[in-house]
């Protein structure tokens, strides 16, 4: 599978996974304004979602409230890999050949963790389903950003609650958790882990550091570096 990387090791492809109520969104918005400040032409999207089709098959898996609906964890995971598929070939590859920078929140690592770990489809399947979706795009850096799953849902406000916050229970975030641990253990180079326990601004001066790290850019002037006990690589 090919990561996509720029001059010296520069993470292009850059995604943002973990749990319900990590903050995924709220980072991405604030990856990519810190990306353009710093001249890098680059793409936010997210999962599933990102294209008109995505947005549409995201409607279908999210639905909450009286239209809630039992899915089937490998249809979920097809459902998912569809959207992905459409993003990857219409948003995500055209923006990666054209040199510009990708942030997406939630990417393949996510149906691996709820899907599979979460949900019991088997890993080999899911990876199959990745293979063709991707046609073998992998990130070239993901940050994870890990809490308990009892704190991230507590985080989401009634309005902003989806099915897999109302149809599903606390054993299987906790599965969820777990898989996303175990797949940035198995890849501890492209993986970095923060810690989605503080305030936001904590949050992001972590993940700001690590990809600056990566892109050879030191702290600004008078900004502390993040404690180390928050970031995990």
């Amino acid at each position: 599978m090919t990561a996509h990387e720029g001059p010296a090791g520069v993470a292009r492809f850059i995604t943002i996974e973990g749990p319900e109520g990590s903050g995924k969104s709220t980072q991405a918005r604030r990856l990519e304004d810190h990306l353009l400040a710093g001249g890098v032409d680059v793409v936010r999207t997210r999962e599933p979602g990102g294209t008109p089709l995505g947005e549409e098959i995201r409607r279908i898996l999210l639905l909450a409230g009286e239209e809630r609906r039992v899915i089937d964890p490998l249809a979920d995971a097809l459902l998912f890999s569809a959207a992905r598929r459409q993003l990857v070939e219409e948003v995500i590859r055209p923006a990666l050949a054209g040199g510009k920078s990708v942030v997406c929140a939630r990417f393949a690592d996510s149906t691996l963790a709820y899907q599979g770990f979460g949900a019991g489809v088997p890993l080999d399947v899911l990876r199959d389903l990745e293979r063709v979706a991707t046609g073998g795009l992998r990130p070239s850096l993901t940050i994870l950003l890990d809490l308990p799953p009892e704190v991230g849902l507590a985080r989401k406000p009634a309005a902003d609650q989806t099915r897999f916050e109302l149809g599903f229970d606390l054993a299987f975030h906790e599965r969820v958790r777990a898989g996303f641990l175990a797949l940035a253990s198995a890849e501890p180079s492209r993986f970095a882990i923060v810690d989605g326990r503080p305030a936001a601004d904590d949050v992001w001066a972590a993940i700001r550091a690590i990809v600056d790290e990566r892109r050879g850019v030191g702290a600004p002037a008078g900004e502390p570096e993040p404690a180390a006990e928050r970031i995990h690589r």
